[in-house]
């Protein structure tokens, strides 16, 4: 990729030895934990971004800086670690009912943003997730979804139509 002046740009990839490649995922660990705990429901995060870290140092040579930023890579692996992860997670068994006291009046009209996020279809959460939850741009998001900015930004607004419909509240 040539700059201004002509120059090629080396786009550096992670480290080879494990201190540098650590001092190179570093900055990414929070995103990744943050988007683990979004996916991997059920499942745990902490184990999600170990996962994610292992398969990244093994795949560490198929990095390449000009498809997407290292975070953009990161979070990718790190959203198919959580898809397998709860894919592992054995269904809790059924909790029986609760007979206990009513509904307290000032819950009744909270929204439960978390349960209308579940309703959306996989694609549409993982792009919430990514931009909202994870604040990746539009093109970090495309590089984890895999697609061009266009579908993530035509996915997006799909995902908020559809969440103005599962929050409406009618009065």
């Amino acid at each position: 990729m040539p700059t201004l002046t002509g120059e090629a740009v080396v786009v550096e990839g992670p480290p080879g030895d494990g201190s540098a490649f650590v001092e190179w995922v570093r900055p990414h660990v929070g995103a990744m934990a943050r988007l683990a705990g979004r996916l991997g429901v059920g499942a745990d995060r902490d184990d999600i971004v170990q996962e994610a870290l292992a398969r990244a140092w093994v795949k560490r040579s198929q990095y390449d800086g000009s498809r997407g930023t290292a975070s953009a890579w990161l979070l990718a692996i790190t959203a198919d670690q959580a898809r397998k992860a709860v894919k592992r997670v054995r269904p809790a068994g059924v909790l029986e009912e609760y007979d206990g006291p009513g509904v307290r009046p000032d819950v009744e009209g909270r929204i439960d943003v978390g349960q209308a996020l579940g309703e959306l279809p996989a694609r549409q959460r993982l792009a919430v997730d990514c931009f909202y939850f994870a604040d990746l741009s539009v093109a970090d998001t495309a590089a984890v979804m895999g697609c061009s900015e266009g579908t993530v930004k035509s996915t997006l607004s799909d995902a908020r139509a559809r969440l103005r419909t599962l929050l409406e509240v009618s009065e």
